[in-house]
């Protein structure tokens, strides 16, 4: 283990970001899913969503009520979202699987309709989410505990709430954002030296930014 970098070295022999720890469910999230890009506007939409009921909680008790998350918000197709009324936000405050807040509940549902409008403007959420992906120049030299921890917000997360925010989304705040964009490979933020870190580099290396309407060519 070495902390003062941000690593730990778990059982199985390989080195990975602290943050995880040794619980199966979540080095697996670690492992196969974050800093992973995505280009896929359901999951994109999950992924702000969740970030969102996040706030004031651990990712981790996010993460063990996903699946309850998706079967209650019609697997985040935010178009069948956006039809949620009165009637769906009561009957969401009644489900103990997730996290029973009016406010993030009913952020989720405003956010659905502005994630339409979105689409109409950009082409697509992702076209208009990857505009955000920082350049080189605006990333740490070398990233480890440190200089993880003082990545809260960035200038690109803040630009990226910002423009939600014009736009009427809710519970987009930038260090939300900048959350969500570890998450979604805009950023790769596995420490040097964790085993994924290159695999998130390789990924990020073949993807295809989405271009959408108004994005030069």
């Amino acid at each position: 283990m070495n902390m003062d970098e941000g690593l730990i070295n778990t059982k199985d022999g390989l080195a990975r970001c602290f943050w995880p720890g040794e619980q199966a469910d979540y080095v697996a999230y670690h492992d196969d899913e974050w800093g992973r890009p995505s280009d896929d506007d359901a999951h994109l939409f999950e992924k702000i969503c969740l970030e969102g009921f996040q706030a004031g909680l651990s990712w981790l008790t996010i993460l063990r009520k996903r699946e309850n998350f998706r079967n209650a918000f019609a697997g985040f197709d935010f178009r069948a979202v956006a039809r949620f009324g009165a009637p769906e936000v009561e009957r969401l405050l009644q489900e103990a699987g997730i996290v029973r807040h009016r406010g993030k509940i009913e952020s989720t549902i405003n956010n659905a309709k502005r994630a339409i409008e979105l689409v109409e403007e950009a082409g697509s959420l992702a076209a208009f989410i990857w505009r955000f992906e920082p350049g080189a120049e605006e990333r740490p030299d070398r990233l480890d505990r440190e200089s993880l921890m003082g990545l809260a917000k960035t200038p690109a997360s803040t630009a990226l709430s910002k423009a939600l925010k014009k736009r009427g989304w809710s519970f987009v705040g930038p260090t939300t954002m900048y959350a969500f964009m570890q998450s979604e490979g805009l950023v790769n933020d596995h420490i040097e030296g964790c085993h994924a870190r290159a695999l998130c580099e390789a990924a990020r290396s073949v993807f295809v930014r989405p271009r959408g309407q108004g994005d030069a060519a």
